[in-house]
């Protein structure tokens, strides 16, 4: 206790507000009870994506993509490619384009996790993904979740994670502080995981003692014997996640002809049926059991800020040209 007299560093500060507001209330009062019915963490393991520090921003990161990508590779191309647009459509300064475009040139060749262009710093970053389970089942979305509305495929409710800022000491509710506290500690400890995935798992509770809990999204997951399975990418509402079950059974399958005719028409009318109830989170069709998950990521915060890749982590693929050239004045090539 005596390594930080005088206040302690941010990534170890969690500071919990009392809110007696209505909607802080209820929303507090539903995840006591769904802690009490869901009491199970299940890890399924890490998610990528890339974050920037202003200058004047620090510690604060925030998030710019989705973080649902499960290879630091793919969020290095990410990166390498917010800064190939940024170069593109948002400056006009030479110097700017320059040292942006420099930047896409090391992305194309080196696997890199970190940089800086200009006062901003860029960092790929790490998430673990989980659920929480009870009774046989996975959490679903509560009442107190964030919603939409209509069965349009077309319609996209904004994304709840970027833009995300990620400050370990702003304050939260009670619930999320206590939820914090119990996260601290967990560590991968499946058999499932080889021997290096686990002391990294382990280590990171030592270099990234911190934790922030990512807004929640939804999936949509089957139930497959003894485990559950991803059906669909992550989504902001469970009714985005509503609809992209309803596209998987109406349209999806048909289409890739994994299903012939008869099948197709079995589905269809599941669809119907689920569409016309209210807020439903479980459909069941010719032996196949599909619900609406709540899904949880945390992030582990370290002195630095947010975690980076783990040694352990698949990362077998290399970077790559993704764009064509672009002059310092924004000429593009374009290949005849």
């Amino acid at each position: 206790m005596t390594d930080h007299q005088q206040a302690p560093p941010d990534h170890l500060v969690i500071n919990v507000q009392r809110r007696d507001d209505p909607v802080s209330l209820v929303t507090e009062a539903d995840a006591l009870v769904a802690s009490r019915t869901y009491g199970r963490v299940v890890v399924r393991g890490p998610l990528f994506g890339i974050a920037e520090q202003r200058r004047g921003e620090r510690p604060r990161w925030r998030l710019l993509t989705d973080m649902e990508t499960g290879y630091p590779q793919d969020a290095r191309d990410e990166l390498n490619s917010h800064l190939w647009f940024k170069a593109k459509d948002e400056t006009d300064d030479r110097r700017e384009r320059r040292a942006l475009l420099e930047a896409v040139a090391r992305l194309e060749t080196e696997p890199l996790n970190e940089l800086t262009v200009g006062d901003t710093r860029y960092r790929v970053v790490r998430a673990d993904e989980f659920a929480r389970t009870g009774q046989g089942r996975l959490e679903p979305p509560r009442a107190t979740d964030a919603d939409s509305e209509g069965w349009d495929s077309l319609e996209r409710t904004p994304s709840n994670t970027k833009g995300f800022v990620v400050d370990h000491a702003a304050a939260v509710g009670l619930t999320e502080g206590l939820d914090r506290m119990g996260l601290v500690s967990l560590a991968y400890t499946s058999d499932r995981f080889p021997p290096d995935v686990l002391a990294d798992s382990r280590r990171a509770l030592r270099t990234h003692p911190g934790l922030v809990l990512l807004p929640v999204v939804f999936r949509v997951m089957e139930h497959k014997e003894n485990s559950w399975s991803m059906a669909s990418s992550q989504h902001p509402t469970p009714q985005d996640a509503r609809r992209a079950l309803i596209y998987y059974l109406k349209t999806y399958l048909p289409m890739t002809g994994e299903v012939d005719e008869r099948e197709a028409a079995v589905y269809a009318r599941a669809a119907d049926s689920f569409m016309r109830r209210v807020r439903s989170n479980e459909l069941k069709v010719r032996g196949r059991s599909f619900q609406i998950a709540r899904i949880e990521r945390m992030m582990r915060i370290g002195p630095a800020g947010p975690e980076g890749p783990r040694r352990s982590d698949v990362d077998d693929q290399g970077p790559s040209q993704i764009h064509p050239r672009m002059d310092e004045w924004g000429n593009v090539e374009r290949n005849a």
